[in-house]
């Protein structure tokens, strides 16, 4: 019995997010289906993080153990052969047997891309949260400089979760403007039920003057979702990196 670790690419337009659920396309099952088809069997197979119905990701890690006797090369060739083209294996690793792609995480990388432009967006319309007028940025960059650090960002946290612990080590929050474009990346230890969303929705208020820098502080201190800001849709959100 072998663990393999896999680093996945999707479009996570087409399915209902990661999570296998009954009569619905996702993530998950079209993995363990492509892994069934190959060994037979069916295994449950785990990611670093469950992403929500429209969320994409490049570089999600997902965690198996198997009796195939295949190579990481052949794993990967046999998997990107039966997967439907919105889902790529780009890496298969053999790693220790204690390996887990959720509880082994120590951070992940996320990124946030909002168009800033009046023209809406024909080819990207699945893939980026488009936003008619110019945001202001300072004020936006001010906003995130609150949430730097360990806290408790239960304010920025959806309903319903099974979410004990609602405090998480955010260590980086920057906003990256590539005219018309606008990259938030956020780096933490871990991250709650549509967090990252939620900070984003947050920041964009800020940006729009619905709220100032400055109230971030006292979302952060209300520890109530209904303090904070908009939930940003999906399609703009992409799980980059996992790191162990």
């Amino acid at each position: 019995m072998r663990t393999v670790k896999l680093t996945v690419e999707y479009d996570g337009t087409g399915y209902y997010g990661w999570q296998r659920q009954p009569d619905q396309p996702t993530v998950q099952a079209a993995l363990e289906t492509a892994i069934q088809q190959i060994t037979q069997v069916h295994l449950a197979v785990i990611a670093a993080g469950r992403t929500d119905a429209g969320v994409h990701a490049l570089g999600q890690v997902v965690s198996f153990r198997s009796e195939k006797a295949l190579n990481p090369e052949e794993w990967q060739r046999s998997l990107n052969g039966l997967l439907p083209p919105d889902i790529s294996v780009r890496r298969v690793e053999s790693v220790a047997d204690d390996f887990h792609a959720r509880y082994s995480a120590r951070t992940k990388l996320y990124e946030y891309r909002i168009l800033s432009r009046p023209e809406r967006p024909a080819l990207d319309r699945h893939r980026i949260w488009h936003i008619r007028h110019p945001l202001d940025l300072t004020a936006m960059r001010e906003a995130a400089g609150y949430l730097i650090g360990r806290h408790d960002f239960s304010s920025f946290q959806g309903h319903p979760t099974d979410t004990e612990n609602p405090v998480c080590d955010l260590q980086r929050l920057d906003l990256v403007h590539e005219p018309p474009m606008i990259r938030i990346e956020v780096l933490a230890d871990r991250f709650l039920k549509q967090m990252v969303r939620a900070i984003v929705g947050t920041l964009v208020e800020v940006g729009q003057g619905k709220r100032t820098p400055q109230a971030m502080k006292d979302i952060l201190e209300a520890k109530d979702r209904p303090a904070a800001g908009y939930t940003a849709p999906p399609q703009g959100l992409y799980l980059m990196r996992v790191g162990y």
